[in-house]
């Protein structure tokens, strides 16, 4: 017998909101029954655009979940909402999907992730980097390129794009570059490397009138004994620049693969080279400048939706993303100190870094 979709609300009608609500609607067996803003009129419009009734637009979160018949709810709003929202929608038993990152610091998250266990409510996290075709295809071709042993990677997000213009609010907050795209890009790393010992980092603000970084870099050593050089900048004009791609490189005894641009694998082995290609599916609904990340957002709430319905694991849990935010609150550690940060990937949620 055929399963009901999934009912759920939308809290947040901002500049992700959108896609999001495009990328749910990519698939069979979940529904968009309400939306919450407190802007009511950004809700409003978001609700009409997808056919939702004005009469279940709110801009009273908690009068939403009591009024609604929920299974689940998305949280796409600003950082310092989540952890709120997601506590009001645990404590109604409702399972929640909450946008990266998960909390404005580890201790919150900590409690996010143990808020929802004791109410025994799945938490999942709408993480969609790992999920790009490229970096899945990557991942299968490490798998079966013939590295030998692997000893170093370096990935490399540098760019130009104003995003300080298009995302205005990201010029006043007080971490910006590590908290935005650290979160994606460590946790990619993580699903290709495994987990982190050890840290070093440091941070510029480039641009005028930001209070946070625009641009990062991070060696990481892990537990496996590789070494990961990570380079994150929205403040490089250089050459082969090409937002919002990702360019990845791991060396291993016998052979290399990389990950290039316009999504280009190349495997380099004694006996040659070989590459592959691996573009993102089109959405008519996606904005081209972010083409191969809107297309993430499909692949992940996929998975998110697989593991709320019980039909298989969801890969970014709240307590998997512990993990990721855990390397981006501990660069934050090393660049105040000037020091390395050790056993980064051993902390304990009864002890949080900040």
């Amino acid at each position: 017998m055929k399963k009901p979709p999934l009912r759920f609300a939308l809290a947040g009608a901002g500049f992700w909101s959108h896609y999001q609500l495009h990328g749910w609607r990519e698939l069979p067996g979940c529904e968009c029954i309400a939306i919450y803003n407190r802007t009511r009129a950004k809700a409003e419009k978001l609700a009409a655009a997808f056919g939702i009734p004005a009469d279940r637009v709110y801009d009273d979160y908690a009068r939403m979940l009591e009024a609604e018949r929920l299974d689940f709810v998305d949280i796409v709003t600003a950082v310092e909402q989540h952890a709120t929202m997601t506590r009001l929608a645990a404590d109604r038993g409702l399972d929640v999907v909450c946008q990266k990152p998960m909390a404005t610091d580890f201790a919150s998250a900590a409690a996010m992730v143990a808020h929802c266990r004791k109410r025994k409510v799945k938490l999942l996290i709408n993480e969609n980097w790992r999920w790009q075709p490229q970096i899945r295809a990557f991942a299968a071709a490490m798998k079966k390129a013939p590295l030998g042993k692997i000893w170093r990677a370096h990935i490399n997000y540098s760019n130009s794009f104003p995003v300080f213009q298009n995302q205005p609010f990201l010029a006043d907050l007080p971490q910006v570059m590590l908290a935005d795209m650290g979160t994606h890009l460590f946790d990619a790393m993580r699903f290709l490397f495994g987990e982190a010992d050890t840290l070093y980092a440091r941070a510029h603000s480039v641009a005028r009138g930001i209070k946070g970084e625009d641009a990062a870099s991070v060696l990481f050593g892990m537990k496996n004994g590789m070494t990961v050089y990570t380079n994150l900048s929205y403040a490089s004009r250089v050459n082969g620049e090409c937002f919002p791609q990702a360019f990845i490189t791991v060396e291993g005894e016998d052979a290399s693969v990389s990950l290039e641009r316009d999504f280009t694998i190349r495997v380099v082995t004694k006996r040659g080279t070989k590459t592959t290609r691996h573009p993102p599916p089109r959405y008519k609904w996606a904005d081209p400048r972010y083409g191969v990340v809107h297309a993430s957002i499909v692949a992940a709430q996929r998975n998110l939706l697989a593991g709320l319905r019980g039909a298989a694991p969801a890969e970014t849990t709240g307590a998997d993303n512990l993990k990721t935010l855990r390397l981006v609150y501990g660069c934050y550690e090393s660049i105040k100190s000037g020091k390395v940060v050790k056993e980064v990937g051993g902390f304990r949620e009864a002890n949080p870094l900040v």
